[in-house]
């Protein structure tokens, strides 16, 4: 469901036809493709077994990443090209944080309010006139301008050597028979965390009833007394928590250069894209699918190669449904 779709759905779900829900369906066809693969696959079972529980926990990152990305285009109408700079930025605050001696998960909790506060300020001395006024081409020049400048002042602070922090649980869990590190597991559950808690602010409070309402109608919202700007400002800022914690929960098992962000931006979009602009439920299944696709289809196609498979899946869902999974057809 999409943001901006929330406040209305359900009264129009009593007058529509039951139909099959695109969450379901995906999840019935993965079971398929994968039941298919395992049973009848050439691969080793415990190979296939270890590759999707790694794209499950990778999903879940992927996950969070993207639900910033919808929530603030779903909101903002903004594409936001600094998402993957963001991220970036947050790893490198949690890094700087960690070596003055602080845990890194102690890191991500300091950077994630710094974080919404850089997307407040963000939001509002740069993008809320583009917003109000409809612009298109002002948003997208701004924040592939800001990218370019995060990028670029990390390149100068921090230098272009890999970075990387002190790994703060070490070990492994056995999941189905395969065998997942405790911080790749932790970030899939801090993940999850974070999608529940987002949801019930979205549903549940004053502020996702205004961020509903702003979504599905701006001037009307303005009409009621809604603050749109401070809406916007908040939306963003959330959206840049969301990385935040995201950044924080992969930095123990990512190598941090200043252009680390750029892979999972173009991800990201692909996510975004494939769940439905907009929707955050869509976020959370696209980021799981794409997971899934990208480990297992490295089974046969190694290295870059299961990149041709998640671009594949990426065009067959948007032929078959343009608007996405969980995306409005306008």
């Amino acid at each position: 469901m999409s943001v901006a779709s929330a406040a209305t759905a359900s009264s129009e779900s009593g007058r529509t036809a039951p139909r099959v829900s695109p969450g379901l369906a995906v999840g019935l066809t993965c079971v398929l493709m994968l039941t298919v693969i395992y049973f009848f696959g050439d691969q080793d079972q415990a190979l296939i077994t270890q590759a999707v529980v790694s794209g499950l926990l990778l999903g879940g990152v992927y996950a969070l990443i993207s639900v910033g990305l919808t929530l603030i285009f779903g909101v903002l109408g903004i594409v936001n090209f600094a998402q993957g700079a963001m991220l970036t930025m947050a790893m490198y605050i949690v890094y700087a944080l960690s070596t003055t001696g602080l845990p890194v998960y102690a890191a991500t909790i300091v950077a994630v309010p710094l974080m919404f506060v850089f997307g407040m300020i963000v939001q509002s001395t740069l993008l809320t006139k583009l917003t109000i006024s409809g612009s298109h081409e002002g948003p997208l020049l701004v924040t592939l301008g800001l990218s370019l400048l995060i990028v670029n002042v990390l390149l100068m602070i921090f230098g272009g050597r890999p970075l990387s922090v002190e790994v703060p649980v070490e070990g492994t869990v056995s999941i189905f028979g395969s065998v997942a590190s405790w911080p790749r597991v932790l970030a899939f559950i801090g993940a999850a965390i974070v999608a529940v808690a987002l949801k019930l602010v979205l549903e549940r409070t004053p502020l996702g009833l205004s961020i509903r309402a702003v979504a599905s109608n701006s001037e009307g919202a303005k009409l009621v007394g809604v603050d749109v700007g401070r809406v916007y400002a908040f939306t963003f800022g959330i959206g840049a928590a969301c990385v935040a914690v995201a950044g924080g929960l992969m930095t123990p098992f990512t190598s941090l250069t200043p252009s680390v962000g750029e892979q999972f931006t173009i991800l990201a979009f692909v996510i975004v894209v494939l769940g439905g602009l907009g929707s955050v439920i869509g976020a959370v299944v696209g980021g799981l699918v794409i997971g899934l696709v990208q480990t297992v289809g490295a089974i046969y196609l190694p290295g870059t190669g299961s990149l041709i498979l998640v671009f594949a899946v990426f065009i067959l869902v948007l032929f078959l449904r343009p608007e996405g999974l969980y995306g409005v057809r306008r």
